[in-house]
């Protein structure tokens, strides 16, 4: 332990470090109709591959961003690119079987190996390196699970070991290793992506253009907030949360979960590789290079969106654990993430319904975007040119497994409702004139419950805290100084602006 050490302070204001990366590009917003083949909504991983992949098709594509592209999940992640995805494997073949268990690591494999081919063939500076992954544990408990994950992976053939110590600096009880894993600097990667999409394929992209509709057909119309309209031969929805639900109920087979992340240089040497434990709370650990200078990423804390304690006790769990394992000499960045995870833990891609062949969508990538964000553009690639791909049935978003489904939508719907019932509940005699500077809570407004913060300036920003997706009571994040839903994971600005769906209407505005 480096006692020695003064505790480093975290930054005030959370700022992801990839997106330090980004190109000064900016893009129009739409302001007229248009025609396309190709509609994607969305300009994160697999909005931004899709387009990559069929504009080279020879189609017309146009991506469409409710804000400004790759500030969304994309850039807030920790950017490995694995088929390890915890301690899956043993569950699947459980679920649903070794074919289809195998099916999903050969997908998430060949989504590594497009990538790696991608960034060799055109020489993309974004710090691709090879890693194995590792998954350990501290615990006597999850060795027989450790054991069994391993059992999984000779079944399914994945290349890999079990081990007992791993090269970190922290005493394990068992591991489970796959091999030649990757990482990356996402942003630079996906920056390259689009500008060759945009300069050498014609791919048109709009930015602060929010699509709120799809007027089904053959061609399918995507409506904006703005009311312009998308003529398009195919809809792909890759905006994180869809825009379109279109009878998917999206809204109660998935959940939301936030997890935190912090960027700091060490005094501790980090040996390599590529990390995450079995038990909770979940540490993962990676380094990457940044202005010549090697920062390990110290990751963890997940909870469901809305329901986490004070958001900078997570920041501070994982600053004492990175301080009592590799010793912090600086805190250089913070940053949180959002992703949706689905009933059965298999993302949605695919066709939203049999009726609506052209009306597509990939989401709920469970923390793990490089790898099924990019097995989604690939799957997506296929479906749009009609040609067979064998994870179609896999990620089918229509698809529904009575074991493990049917239990998982018990118990996340009724959390949705005992949310619903304690926000409204939920007691406050505090009011906006007791904020200091920097301060948000809920308070009173004559008499009714609503949301309050006061700038660093000492201005004033109060909202209606009912969220406009299905009226819960959203609660403040003040590691992010935003309002967040506990019910179904939907996010504003302390203005009251949407930062994530599925809510598409801002907070109501009241005058202080």
């Amino acid at each position: 332990m480096f006692t020695e050490q003064q505790p480093q302070r975290l930054p005030q204001f959370p700022e992801s470090l990839w997106l330090t990366s980004l190109s000064n590009r900016s893009y129009p917003k739409l302001t007229k109709n248009i025609k396309v083949d190709i509609a994607i909504i969305g300009a994160g991983i697999s909005g931004i591959t899709t387009a990559y992949l069929l504009s080279k098709q020879g189609f017309n594509v146009a991506i469409l961003e409710a804000g400004r592209v790759l500030n969304g999940t994309s850039g807030h992640t920790t950017a490995k690119i694995t088929a390890q995805h915890d301690l899956i494997y043993d569950e699947f073949i459980s679920h649903f079987g070794k074919e289809q268990a195998k099916l999903y690591y050969e997908s998430n494999h060949e989504a590594l190996k497009f990538i790696k081919q991608t960034v060799h063939e055109h020489q993309i500076p974004c710090d691709f390196s090879e890693e194995d992954a590792y998954i350990y544990t501290k615990s006597d408990d999850f060795v027989k699970k450790i054991a069994a994950e391993h059992a999984a992976y000779e079944a399914l053939g994945i290349p890999g070991s079990m081990i007992e110590q791993t090269p970190l600096p922290i005493e394990t009880k068992a591991a489970v290793v796959m091999k030649n894993q990757a990482q990356f600097n996402p942003i630079s990667y996906l920056d390259y992506l689009l500008n060759q999409a945009v300069q050498e394929h014609g791919v048109q992209v709009y930015e602060h253009t929010t699509a709120v509709d799809i007027e089904k057909g053959h061609p399918a119309t995507v409506l904006t907030q703005d009311g312009y309209r998308i003529s398009s031969q195919f809809v792909i929805s890759c905006s994180h949360f869809p825009f379109y639900d279109g009878g998917g109920f999206y809204f109660a087979k998935m959940h939301a979960k936030r997890a935190y992340i912090l960027a700091v240089k060490t005094a501790k040497e980090f040996p390599g590789g590529m990390y995450i434990s079995a038990e909770e709370p979940k540490r993962s650990l990676r380094s990457t290079m940044t202005a010549g200078e090697k920062m390990v990423l110290i990751s963890g804390e997940s909870h469901k969106t809305g329901q986490g304690i004070c958001t900078f006790k997570h920041y501070e769990a994982l600053q004492q654990f990175g301080d009592e394992h590799f010793g912090i000499h600086e805190i250089r960045y913070r940053w949180s993430a959002q992703d949706l995870e689905t009933l059965d833990k298999l993302p949605y891609i695919g066709q939203t319904k049999d009726s609506e062949p052209n009306i597509l969508v990939a989401t709920g990538y469970k923390k793990w975007g490089m790898t099924t964000g990019t097995a989604a553009a690939l799957l997506l690639e296929k479906l749009v040119q009609g040609r067979v791909s064998p994870y179609k049935e896999l990620y089918q978003p229509s698809r529904f497994h009575a074991d493990p489904s049917i239990k998982t939508f018990v118990v996340q719907n009724a959390d949705v409702v005992n949310q619903f019932i304690s926000g409204k509940l939920e007691m406050t005699f505090k009011k906006p004139e007791d904020l200091k500077n920097d301060e948000g809570a809920v308070v009173r407004v004559v008499g009714e419950r609503a949301g309050a913060y006061r700038d660093q300036e000492g201005h004033l920003h109060i909202v209606d805290t009912t969220c406009t997706h299905m009226g819960c009571e959203v609660e403040w994040n003040h590691g992010e100084r935003t309002w967040d839903c506990p019910c179904h994971g939907s996010r504003f600005s302390y203005k009251g602006e949407v930062l994530e769906g599925p809510a598409k209407e801002p907070l109501k505005v009241i005058q202080g």
